[in-house]
């Protein structure tokens, strides 16, 4: 009783707001959605019922048009992870390279000042722009460069577009952190010892910005992957993403039973294709550390040779 009273008492209650949070707001409702998951809708005025369990509700997501949603949504969260890395790769770069110290903060609260604006206020703001009647269309036109009104808004590009943009500052802020973390001391130390810009970039700075690059990728496509927003603002009816499906299925349908089923799937997909993307990750980094360590071994062998000669 001593030790039990110790452990709850003692300094482990110090971490009760963590566990308690992630057990109330996480565990709980995931374990709740789960079970609704095997439910089924009996008539048209309840939600769910639990008393005859079974796996059908998986059965109709993993065909027709929830599966081909699912996806396009995929397709979207991958592709917009992927635009967002590759626009974060050279302006974090800059940015933690070539900007001066005592500029960087300024340019970071600048990056993190569209979050300071309501996620709906942002997408909004896209939609005007990419209206046929927008800005952007009559500058177009004006410039020559469009033959016609802008005809992007509600497809999967204007999506496309919408969540580069939302999601863009989560990639820049740990890949900015991982970049700082190769500072200045070694890649002149790279230098010295004889690397160029494009070696030391390759073998410094981006082995060190690893743990920020793959951080910024979870940030992105995680919460990409479940928006609805976005594509419910620019997206219409071409540009539908699972997320819009499940919360209709809540909100509208009432059928709590394929909607959990929905989210669980959803879950798992995006977990299947995290994991597969590190294994991937894992895979391409022992490879290039094998390959740089047998560069190095054929240096050194060539170095004694000549001194042997």
């Amino acid at each position: 009783m001593r030790r039990v009273a110790a452990r709850v008492l003692g300094p482990g209650a110090l971490s009760f707001p963590t566990w308690g949070y992630a057990l109330f707001f996480f565990v709980v409702p995931v374990a709740l959605v789960l079970f609704y998951s095997f439910g089924y809708k009996p008539d048209e005025f309840t939600t769910v019922a639990t008393d005859r369990l079974s796996l059908d509700r998986y059965g109709e997501v993993f065909t027709g048009s929830v599966l081909s949603t699912l996806l396009a949504t995929l397709r979207i969260s991958i592709v917009g992870t992927l635009l967002c890395l590759l626009i974060s790769v050279p302006f974090t770069y800059w940015l933690a390279v070539k900007v001066p110290p005592e500029r960087r903060g300024l340019l970071l609260m600048l990056v993190m000042v569209p979050f300071w604006t309501n996620f709906l206020v942002r997408t909004l703001g896209w939609q005007i722009m990419l209206s046929p009647d927008g800005f952007l269309s009559e500058w177009g036109q004006a410039l020559g460069l469009l033959g016609g009104p802008l005809d992007i808004l509600y497809t999967r590009t204007a999506v496309q577009i919408g969540v580069v943009y939302n999601y863009l500052p989560l990639m820049i802020l740990p890949l900015f952190v991982g970049m700082d973390a190769a500072g200045r001391h070694l890649r002149e130390a790279s230098y010295d010892l004889g690397a160029g810009r494009f070696s030391t970039f390759f073998r410094v700075t981006m082995p060190l910005a690893m743990p920020g690059m793959i951080s910024g990728c979870m940030l992105v496509f995680i919460p990409l992957t479940g928006d609805y927003v976005t594509a419910n603002v620019l997206g219409g009816a071409s540009g539908t993403m699972i997320g819009q499906i499940i919360a209709n299925q809540f909100n509208t349908a009432q059928n709590w039973a394929l909607g959990s089923a929905m989210a669980v799937s959803l879950i798992l997909v995006t977990l299947a294709v995290a994991a597969a993307a590190g294994l991937l990750l894992w895979a391409g980094r022992r490879v290039f550390d094998r390959a740089v360590r047998v560069r190095i071994d054929t240096s050194e062998a060539a170095v004694m040779e000549g001194a042997r000669s």
